[in-house]
Order: structure tokens, then sequence, then C-alpha cells
């Protein structure tokens, strides 16, 4: 019914298995490989037509130089942390709430409602487009970072609001009982009871907004324009000149672009795989 495992497989489809690996690693990597390699190339390898070829001379140092020194990268990566960090703050913040409500209280429409948080995650983006633009530019908050931070949190509260409340389900409910008898207030409950046992959740949740929202481009290049608002993903199209683009320049910032949730991954990897993988065994 179920696959064979791999270690009871006969010897040669456990080396053939074993050697695929790194194959489709490198597969999956050879566009992060590629883009590594362009950052450190000098622009008249690009002039040249030396895309794919070995750099004619190293130039990492002067290329990553530019960008953090002669540009306004910093300015973007700065913007993508004022955007990204309240975002999932907030989103996070917003999902508890209501994933305690709609995971605990029992009332008519409580499934509707958990529906209707569902139902928002298919609606495809692309639709919302014009509408969104509009609304930012009668609120004026067109081409500002607050537009941006209000905008992913309504648009990332209903997935987060469908992984807290899934959550929250699989919680022991005698706790919120035994909580009830000793007289303990509803809030109380949540702070005390229901939040902590949340961490890890909250933890694996707060790595995948903030991945999703500071890599983040389409609404980034719609609702923004220019330095003192755009993320670092829209900013790195300001290498792009009028006849010809930067390449070694906006790899080297791709690169740069790319660390922040790397790092936030392995620095909260452990809670990350703990708040995924908690409820998956009994």
């Amino acid at each position: 019914m179920y696959p064979r495992p791999i270690q009871q497989a006969p010897r040669g489809a456990q080396i053939a298995y074993q050697s695929m690996i790194p194959v489709a690693l490198i597969l999956w990597l050879l566009p992060l490989i590629a883009v590594a390699i362009f950052s450190i190339k000098p622009d008249g390898d690009f002039t040249t037509g030396n895309y794919w070829g070995w750099p004619s001379q190293f130039e990492g140092g002067a290329n990553y130089s530019k960008v953090f020194f002669e540009s306004d990268m910093p300015r973007y990566l700065w913007n993508s942390v004022l955007i990204t960090v309240p975002t999932v703050i907030g989103a996070v913040a917003l999902s508890c709430m209501t994933g305690f409500a709609l995971g605990v209280y029992k009332f008519r429409g409580n499934l509707w409602i958990f529906f209707m948080f569902v139902a928002g995650n298919f609606v495809p983006f692309q639709i919302l487009m014009v509408p969104v633009r509009d609304l930012t530019l009668d609120l004026g908050l067109y081409n500002t970072k607050m537009g941006l931070v209000l905008f992913h949190i309504a648009f990332q509260t209903g997935f987060c609001t469908l992984f807290m409340r899934n959550f929250i389900r699989g919680l022991p409910f005698e706790l919120i009982e035994a909580a009830r008898v000793e007289g303990v207030a509803e809030w109380r409950i949540f702070v005390f009871v229901v939040l902590p046992l949340m961490k890890p959740a909250i933890a694996a949740l707060s790595v995948l907004i903030f991945t999703f929202i500071w890599n983040d481009y389409f609404w980034a290049v719609v609702l923004t324009q220019g330095a003192e608002s755009q993320p670092v993903t829209a900013g790195i199209t300001s290498f792009n000149a009028q006849y010809r683009a930067a390449y070694h320049l906006m790899s080297a910032g791709s690169i740069v672009a790319a660390l922040p949730p790397v790092a936030m991954f392995f620095l909260m990897q452990r809670h990350f795989i703990a708040g995924l993988t908690l409820g998956a065994v009994k």
C-alpha cells in the first residue's frame, strides 16, 4: 500500500537514488548559481557577450561596493525592513485573535466566516491590481510604505487565520475548560493559556510571512515608485539604464536582497520545523 523505503530497495536503485539527489539539488540551485557568478563579473563581460563563460576578471568586491555605496540599495533595504516587519507583526497578531475566535468559540456563522477567510486566498491578485491602486490613490496611501503595509496585512490575514485556526483546533481543549472553571476571563485565557502554546506556530508563520512580503515584487511595483518608498525587490530595477541593463550590479543586488530571508530561516529553523510538524504525529 505504501512505497517501499529506499533502504529496502536493491543496491542499484539505492545508488541511482543517491546519485540523483545532488543532481536535482544543482538543477534547483542553478539560477541562484548563475546570479552569483554574474555578480562577480566585470561589466565588460556583458558588453562582449561573455554571459556564461568564465569571468575575465573577478570584480565581486567592486560590484558589491557599488551596490552599497554608490546606489540607493541601503535605502531600499531599509524600506523593505519598514514594510516587512510591521506586516508580519500585524498579520500574525490579527490571525492569532481570529484563529482563537474561530477555533474555540462555537457560534452561528463560524464556518461561513472561516470559509470567507479561506476564499480570499483563491482570488487572483492580478484582478485586484486596478481597484487596490485606485483605493490607495483615493486614500492618499499611494507610493507610501504605510499603504503597502496595510495592503499586505489585509491580504495575508486570510492565510494566517487558516494556519492559526487549524493549529488552535489541535490544542487540548481541556486546558481552556479548566481555566473557565477557575473563573479566568476569556482574554486572560487567550493571553496566558493559548498564546504560550502557539509559540511554534507563531514562529513558523512569521518566517513564512516574512519571506512572502520581503520577496514581493508585484505589489511593490504597482503601489510604489521611487527610492522613498520602494522595497528592495523593486529597487533592483534601478540598476537598469535607458539602453542597457547593468547585469553585474543587478545580480549583486539580488544576492544582497536574498540574504535576510535566508538568515531569518536559519535563525528560526528549529522553531519553524517544530511549528510545521507539531501535531503531525500523535
